[in-house]
């Protein structure tokens, strides 16, 4: 399901009170715990969390019109999603922070349906909100942006 939306407010409203509640609870911690450089808006038909081009003017090298992607909560048919590129931008899954990550979520006894860099959630209680506050907590935008442009000198060798 693509959402249209063009404001988180108008994003959420779309969902199901279900959906819309999960969503909720989740971007709250999100926006208690992250950096205060980053921005809250609709980017790639979720709800984005992303360095505004006021702190990163380069943009996204896919499309620099658009603010670098930092994280992403979504509402998908079968599931909803966190997109966790913060994460991504560490590198291969044998990086310190991936293995945090996922030691930290499997360590609350609930399963962690990831890939790259995004966790699949049917539900809230799926859900440790404790570890979603550490993982924001754990990257500010300037270190992010660091890894970010490593990585992007790292792939074009």
């Amino acid at each position: 399901m693509r959402s249209n939306a063009t404001t988180v407010e108008a994003y959420l409203a779309e969902l199901l009170p279900e959906r819309r509640s999960a969503l909720e609870t989740v971007r709250g911690v999100i926006l208690a715990n992250m950096d205060p450089a980053l921005e809250e808006g609709i980017q790639y038909a979720m709800i984005g969390y992303y360095v505004p081009h006021r702190v990163y003017p380069a943009g996204y090298h896919c499309d620099p019109r658009q603010p670098l992607p930092f994280a992403g909560l979504a509402s998908r048919k079968n599931y909803m999603t966190l997109s966790l590129f913060c994460l991504y931008a560490h590198g291969d899954d044998g990086n310190e922070l991936v293995r945090w990550f996922r030691d930290a979520w499997e360590g609350t006894g609930r399963n962690l349906d990831m890939g790259k860099a995004c966790v699949r959630f049917k539900r809230i209680s799926d859900v440790p909100l404790d570890v979603v506050a550490e993982a924001f907590r754990r990257v500010r935008a300037s270190e992010f942006i660091a890894m970010y442009e490593a990585s992007r000198r790292e792939r074009s060798r």
